[in-house]
């Protein structure tokens, strides 16, 4: 089957883990017309705005982009080209998951959890203004129609994956009514799953238990600053942002991401590892009915790390990012 999708190649490593990871598709047989549009910085120089409408209008048409890292600046400066895209497309759920891979060196064994993020409200509306000076507010935005679409996105997800368990994370002890709602609404859902088992747990306790046994957990459906937050705890628990994949969906729309920085301090040096846009890859792949093509990327790239002993450095080899590519490439012909 022919593809057209977008192509986002970020900035700092972005470009060079796109290139990578579009080389291995291209390798494993995908046949792909890639539309490349600018983002962040890059697009600022040359088209005024962070988010071109050329570029928006490509994913609307497309219905599925594959996007490298872009930088944020902090403190100051425009806003999240991720947040931006987020709201511009509606990709109201996240998603995370979170695996063990083979021979990649962890805390703990045995990880297989989900996180489910909204992505659209919650304090990260950006609803800010200065009371007086030295006073700032912020606005917790949280809705019912928001809430549960996210939570019927959490149940679907976990009874096609065969998924057990959704818990619902908030702070509605305190936040009794922002949290109250998104709580209220999440077990209101999980009425209509009675198959999947709906608990909730308070996000603090929550971060807790995910250090102290985090395979007791299945699909976590969170707010959107609390997923943003324990999405990382999680990457943490199976060798960090470097080796897990993410994607922001809506209703037709699939943008599919590295969920790391864009690390400028080793942009161009040839170190960065293209695991983390690699395994988004594969869950673009897996959106797009090519299945069969995923699971052969992830054997290779299983085989490269296992059998070959074949890894950037920051998994504790010394390859460089090409050639961490090409072997994986290698594995695929």
């Amino acid at each position: 089957m022919k593809h057209t999708i977008t192509l986002i190649p970020g900035d700092g490593i972005g470009p060079e883990v796109s290139s990578a990871v579009v080389k291995i598709l291209e390798t494993a047989g995908l046949d792909v017309e890639w539309e490349s549009h600018l983002a962040g910085v890059l697009a600022v120089e040359r088209h005024g705005t962070t988010l071109p409408a050329e570029l928006l209008d490509s994913i609307r048409r497309n219905k599925v982009a594959l996007k490298g890292p872009v930088t944020t600046p902090v403190g100051g400066g425009f806003t999240s080209v991720n947040v931006g895209l987020r709201k511009a497309l509606d990709l109201f759920a996240n998603l995370r998951p979170v695996w063990n891979i083979p021979s990649v060196p962890s805390r703990y064994e045995g990880v297989d959890l989900v996180i489910v993020r909204e992505n659209t409200e919650d304090l990260y509306a950006g609803l800010e203004h200065e009371v007086v000076p030295g006073v700032v507010e912020s606005l917790k935005i949280i809705t019912e129609e928001a809430s549960t679409r996210v939570a019927k996105f959490a149940f679907e997800y976990a009874r096609k994956h065969g998924r057990k368990r959704v818990t619902a994370i908030h702070k509605a002890n305190i936040m009794k009514m922002g949290d109250g709602l998104f709580l209220k609404t999440v077990k209101k859902v999980g009425l209509s799953y009675p198959d999947i088992l709906c608990d909730d747990r308070i996000v603090d306790a929550v971060c807790m238990h995910l250090v102290m046994n985090p395979t007791q957990f299945d699909v976590l459906v969170l707010p959107n600053l609390y997923g943003d937050i324990v999405s990382d705890l999680c990457a943490g628990l199976v060798g960090g942002l470097g080796v897990v994949p993410g994607a922001n969906l809506g209703v037709e729309i699939g943008v599919f991401e590295a969920v790391h920085g864009s690390a400028p301090d080793i942009a161009g040096k040839g170190l960065a590892n293209p695991t983390a846009l690699l395994l988004s890859a594969l869950l673009m792949l897996r959106h797009i009915d090519e299945g069969p093509m995923a699971d052969r990327i992830m054997a290779a790239l299983g085989s490269v790390l296992a059998e070959d002993g074949i890894r950037t450095r920051d998994l504790g080899g010394s390859a460089s990012t090409i050639e961490y590519t090409e072997a994986i490439c290698r594995r695929l012909r």
